[in-house]
């Protein structure tokens, strides 16, 4: 076992020599580059003028430095968004419409129709303020829910918005020929522009706004200047939320679980929790988060903590916290995660319990990785591992949602160009992706309530929590984009552990997976695959409300929580998610104690004392308290 005070080298990969191109010429490869550009007759060589210059006198990596170099800062400005692949996405759309005159009668009957809609609706409305709209918005959109906007002329302007995003998505949508990801994303680039110019977003055409203005004599637009100017120098400052250093510090308000690190290497701090009851599950459960988030959102105050909620059951909880990563980790992989962070800490877990088998979780990325540990476990013949249990995790990236828009061949050299020359994804770069997917809630609703209304939201800990972000190092990001999500070879059997295919079929273990209903990372259908690939004895499958992160953080006594569950055994047959959703009951209340007892049906019958800390005659002291000390790395 690794001593816990020495850092682990990380060899880095062998790089291979640049493929050096090749002529059908005989003539030897001259040594000096002037040479070789010039013929034998001191003119230019028309060989050499077209290719060779490029092969002797720049080197054929310095064109290509050249090219990364200038993506790499193009992407900057983008936001990490491709250009190519939007201008290829609306080109094949325009070339499609444009050869398409039925598809264009047909965009211009609905538009005239639509007008004739709205000029009826403004002279119903006229003679009856309570005349149902003509359009209502979609469930999910609350911009419009305001009584203000039942008022003229509001009521026109919010129903000609709406019409109007109506009458693009037509046109956006269902073009014969036009590629289906190109197609998604004209779409989802056109909402965007057209949420950008939404009424709700302007004080001269939000009635809410206006309201406010003449009542508080625009006292609301002072304070939403001053809430603009101290998040812009926050943002220059590479600070965080507003006060969040004093209301939510990790290790005194958030992350206060009492526990020790009793391991650390180069990726990873371990830490095991003291026991909270005098009996202790003979099966210690471990924890394996998402390293694009830090761990204690499972870990936040202590009424909301799943860390504290499993202690105080009874069960003996580790939790992997992973090192925020900074250029000089550029070179870590998708096999270092697995071998020097689960498998390292199944190792240690292993070292403190001997002959028990563990509890394993796992939460978003966590989650896809620790499939890929267990199956590769599974096939190696490794049984430590009870059951698998799955947060929000995906395991089959064929319906991933709108991410799956900028995820081609084009955008994941981009986004590998500027990962290339910073060395890692940027925590920004990720959030701004994330924000599109719901740019109504994470971006137009703040500008109206922040700056426009001049109300600031009351910040939570899940608010801090989602501010402390991470990075992502270079190799590790462009292998999983590759390889998981844009390959799905994990799905398909073809992903790789130590030169041999793994396949999730392997895991025998038990697997309980939760979903999320409003989820935009890890949309629930996509989720759901897991009964499509797992082959174990026994799959349980739970849908929560809730979105990625707020579903999952739902304990008991949580408002407006509810959950779907249900068992699928081997000798089942598939149901498909939809007949799934509808057949299965609905049970009120966080799921939290549904799931908990699961793990007791799956441990052993009697209690055990509990475990030591660590275990020193190993070499797992306890180093520090827990938090520990990688979670606090900005």
């Amino acid at each position: 076992m690794q001593n816990p005070n020495e850092t682990a080298p990380t060899a880095a990969p062998a790089t291979p020599a640049p493929e050096q191109p090749t002529t059908a010429s005989k003539t030897p490869t001259p040594k000096s580059p002037v040479r070789s550009w010039r013929g034998p007759s001191g003119q230019t060589s028309s060989a050499h003028r077209a290719y060779g210059l490029e092969r002797t006198f720049l080197g054929t990596h310095i064109p290509e430095t050249i090219d990364r170099m200038v993506s790499a800062n193009l992407a900057r400005g983008t936001g990490g968004i491709s250009p190519a692949v939007l201008a290829m996405a609306y080109l094949d759309w325009l070339m499609h419409l444009g050869l398409s005159p039925g598809k264009q009668a047909l965009l211009n009957e609905k538009a005239i129709r639509k007008m004739v809609r709205l000029a009826l609706y403004a002279f119903k409305s006229s003679q009856n303020p309570d005349t149902p709209p003509c359009i209502e918005p979609l469930p999910q959109d609350h911009r419009f829910d305001g009584e203000g906007w039942r008022q003229w002329p509001y009521n026109l302007i919010y129903q000609s918005f709406l019409l109007t995003q109506q009458w693009w998505y037509n046109a956006t949508t269902r073009n014969r020929g036009v590629n289906k990801q190109n197609e998604a994303i004209v779409s989802f680039v056109t909402r965007q522009i057209l949420d950008m110019f939404s009424p709700s977003n302007s004080p001269l055409t939000n009635p809410e706004i206006l309201k406010a203005t003449i009542e508080e004599g625009g006292q609301n637009l002072v304070r939403g200047w001053t809430n603009f100017m101290a998040d812009m120098e926050r943002s220059i400052a590479g600070k965080r939320l507003d006060s969040e250093e004093e209301q939510f510090v990790v290790g005194r308000d958030v992350a206060v679980t009492p526990g020790k690190v009793i391991f650390r290497n180069h990726l990873i701090e371990l830490i095991q929790y003291q026991p909270a009851t005098p009996q202790v599950r003979a099966e210690p459960v471990l924890i394996v988060p998402a390293w694009i988030m830090k761990y204690y959102i499972l870990d936040l105050s202590p009424h909301n903590s799943m860390v504290k909620y499993l202690v105080d059951q009874g069960h003996t909880v580790f939790v992997i916290s992973w090192k925020n990563p900074t250029a000089a980790d550029r070179d870590l992989g998708m096999e270092d995660y697995r071998q020097h962070g689960v498998i390292t800490a199944l190792d240690a877990v292993s070292a403190i319990l001997p002959g028990r088998k563990i509890h394993t979780v796992g939460y978003c990325l966590g989650g896809t990785l620790l499939a890929i540990a267990a199956a590769a476990m599974a096939r190696d013949g490794d049984n430590r591992v009870k059951t698998v249990t799955l947060f929000a995790a995906q395991t089959d990236f064929t319906e991933a949602g709108e991410l799956l828009l900028f995820i081609n061949e084009s955008q994941v050299a981009f986004l590998e160009d500027m990962m290339w020359d910073q060395g890692y994804l940027d925590a920004d770069q990720m959030v701004g992706a994330f924000q599109l997917l719901r740019s109504n809630d994470l971006i137009w609703s703040r500008l109206v309530h922040d700056y426009l209304l001049g109300q600031r939201q009351p910040l939570n800990d899940l608010m801090a929590w989602n501010a402390d972000q991470t990075r992502m190092p270079y190799r590790m990001h462009s292998e999983y984009l590759r390889h998981i999500f844009l390959g799905n070879e994990l799905a398909t059997g073809h992903y790789k552990v130590n030169g041999r295919s793994i396949a999730i079929t392997d895991i025998r273990a038990p697997i309980f997976t939760v979903a999320t209903e409003q989820d935009h990372v890890a949309p629930w259908r996509s989720v759901y695959k897991i009964n499509l690939l797992a082959d174990a004895d026994e799959v349980t499958f739970l849908l929560t409300s809730g979105g990625h992160n707020a579903g999952i953080v739902s304990e008991p006594g949580h408002r407006r929580r509810s959950y779907q569950m249900m068992c699928r055994t081997d000798q089942d047959r598939y149901v498909d998610p939809d007949t799934w959703q509808a057949t299965t009951p609905k049970q009120q209340g966080s799921w939290w104690p549904a799931w908990q007892a699961w793990l007791v049906r799956h441990s052993a019958e009697h209690p055990v004392s509990p475990p030591p800390m660590g275990a020193p005659e190993k070499g797992l002291y306890p180093i520090c308290d827990a938090p520990g000390t990688y979670v606090l790395q900005k």
